[in-house]
């Protein structure tokens, strides 16, 4: 049964760099706004019942810690790209408090990653105090995660598939620079969708700011945020000031009820 009413909540809406970005004295990583301020992307969905990330990045300590977070029923993947899996060592606090493994959901290329780059608590033999993961395996059927239902969207990270997500009415969408015909069926008639746009300059993997304009009139949706930002892109004040009402930049912490 799917929850009546979801949060949404953005952990950080920065690019794999983020923002400010490391040794960069530009007029965007030197702006006192807080809103200028980006961890990496991942955003925090929640019922009254349920809890889980969507991406796990370098920052996941961080962005727990920042909101005060006290529980979590699972991880959700797009990708396997470093930017978004790097955090998942940090579960390990949930394991030890709820005393259970961390039910993790990802298809088989992430998974691929995941157990690559954690070797250590997929070994028969685990040092004390690894991470516990239980791995779910997922495609582009929909699932469920405790009380809330997921729709995989495949869209294109330049060759790479990658997975967006619907969850009622909202669709999140991040590392996009292509989507197919037939996903982007899965996506109309959303109320809301969170869009990659990275930067005002063309990338070979990514939407850039008036490509991800674009989509959101072609798919009519009416309400939509922006993440995985660059410095590149600019001030986020200034750049709202350029774009529809109805189309915001989103920044760390804002929150959404969908």
């Amino acid at each position: 049964m799917q929850a009546s009413s979801l949060s949404i909540t953005f952990l950080g809406t920065g690019t794999s760099s983020g923002v400010p970005m490391i040794a960069c004295s530009c007029e965007v990583c030197t702006s006192v706004n807080p809103k200028d301020k980006r961890l990496r992307s991942s955003i925090l969905v929640e019922s009254a019942a349920t809890s889980f990330v969507i991406d796990t990045t370098p920052d996941f300590r961080q962005q727990m810690l920042r909101i005060n977070n006290t529980r979590l029923d699972a991880v959700l993947f797009t990708h396997p790209h470093k930017d978004h899996i790097a955090g998942l060592d940090d579960v390990r606090a949930y394991n030890f408090f709820q005393q259970r493994a961390m039910d993790v959901y990802a298809n088989s290329l992430t998974e691929e990653a995941l157990k690559r780059e954690f070797a250590y608590a997929f070994a028969d033999k685990r040092y004390p105090g690894v991470p516990e993961l239980n791995l779910v395996t997922i495609d582009e059927s929909p699932f469920d995660i405790g009380d809330i239902t997921v729709i995989p969207i495949r869209v294109w990270h330049h060759k790479m598939p990658v997975y967006g997500f619907r969850i009622k009415d909202f669709t999140y969408i991040t590392d996009a620079n292509r989507i197919d015909p037939a996903d982007k069926e899965k996506i109309k008639d959303s109320k809301i969708i969170v869009l990659n746009a990275l930067r005002r300059a063309p990338h070979i993997s990514h939407f850039t700011l008036s490509e991800a304009v674009a989509l959101v009139e072609e798919l009519e949706i009416p309400e939509a945020y922006f993440t995985h930002i660059s410095h590149q892109l600019g001030r986020h004040d200034n750049v709202n000031q350029e774009l529809p009402p109805y189309i915001r930049l989103a920044h760390d912490g804002l929150q959404l009820t969908v």
